[in-house]
């Protein structure tokens, strides 16, 4: 895998969105912690262009996010939020200059089809980290993360005992670090931007859905065999899960752990990551050690 550059006081992070629209009161925030990191915020050209829900026409999201892979003098991109649209355009990107001069993007959620493409098709580096939209209300421990690993320092996590304990599967495990939203990693199986999970540690998080689809994602990966080969799982935030009038009767802890129970490898849940305050970044395609035990650990290589 590569692994992009530090950057360094001075340099410039470009801000677009692949996805849903946004107003500049939203990264004002994210533009002034850059600015207080002695970065440079540099905005697309069409970032708070407006069609339907999308920031922009496809073309115009393309084109920001285009520009910002080419230009030598941006150090990073910052993705402006997520909500639904990159996988609209994922495949008209062109990745040359990307590959010849890789630098850290810098997302989470919908930029899961970024992080996947990526790693199949470029072999880079990606963090999987707030958006400039989640700045605001992100945690002082998650900001912190970002900036040293932006800064080429090492990370590493402990995560105490949480009301999540009793689920998970005690075990060691090393493996390159890959994942993200779960309807997302759903809505990719079969697509150029689809990875190997054989080997991997996975890491699944989710917003705002039905348990019912929970557990229908969780059994299509598991019959398409990409559970069954995992050296990991680790589980972030399922945040406000939804039920219908009658309900399904597990949480959604319970469906995937059902999903995994005939599989011996670590399983972990109450990961810091995710659509939560308190969002912790995890370097995406960096081999990582896995320790359960009544703590989770979760080492970085350097």
């Amino acid at each position: 895998m590569l692994r992009p550059e530090s950057v360094k006081t001075g340099d410039t992070v470009a801000i677009v969105s692949t996805a849903r629209k946004i107003s500049p009161a939203e990264i004002q925030p994210a533009i002034d912690i850059l600015t207080s990191w002695g970065l440079k915020a540099v905005l697309g050209k069409n970032l708070f262009k407006q069609q339907n829900q999308f920031a922009g026409t496809d073309d115009e999201r393309l084109s920001d996010f285009q520009n910002a892979l080419d230009d030598s003098n941006i150090k990073a991109v910052l993705f402006a939020r997520g909500g639904y649209g990159t996988i609209r355009i994922i495949d008209r990107v062109n990745w040359d200059g990307f590959k010849k001069n890789p630098k850290w993007l810098i997302g989470f959620s919908d930029i899961t089809v970024i992080h996947t493409h990526v790693l199949k098709n470029c072999g880079i580096e990606t963090l999987h980290s707030p958006m400039a939209f989640n700045f605001k209300k992100s945690s002082p421990e998650s900001l912190d993360a970002l900036r040293g690993i932006l800064s080429g320092g090492t990370v590493s996590y402990h995560i105490p005992e949480n009301i999540f304990s009793d689920f998970n599967r005690h075990g060691n495990a090393k493996g390159i670090l890959t994942g993200g939203n779960l309807s997302m990693l759903y809505a990719l199986n079969g697509t150029p931007s689809d990875i190997d999970y054989s080997g991997k540690i996975l890491f699944m998080e989710d917003l705002d859905e039905y348990l019912y689809h929970i557990d229908r994602m969780m059994l299509m990966l598991k019959r398409s065999g990409k559970l069954k080969s995992l050296a990991g799982l680790i589980v972030g935030g399922m945040t406000d899960m939804k039920d219908n009038a009658v309900p399904f009767g597990k949480s959604a802890e319970e469906i995937i752990c059902e999903a995994v129970a005939e599989y011996g490898y670590p399983l972990c849940f109450g990961f810091p990551a995710g659509h939560i305050r308190d969002n912790r970044p995890l370097i995406f395609g960096r081999e990582v050690e896995l320790k359960v035990t009544e703590e989770i650990i979760l080492k970085f290589k350097d």
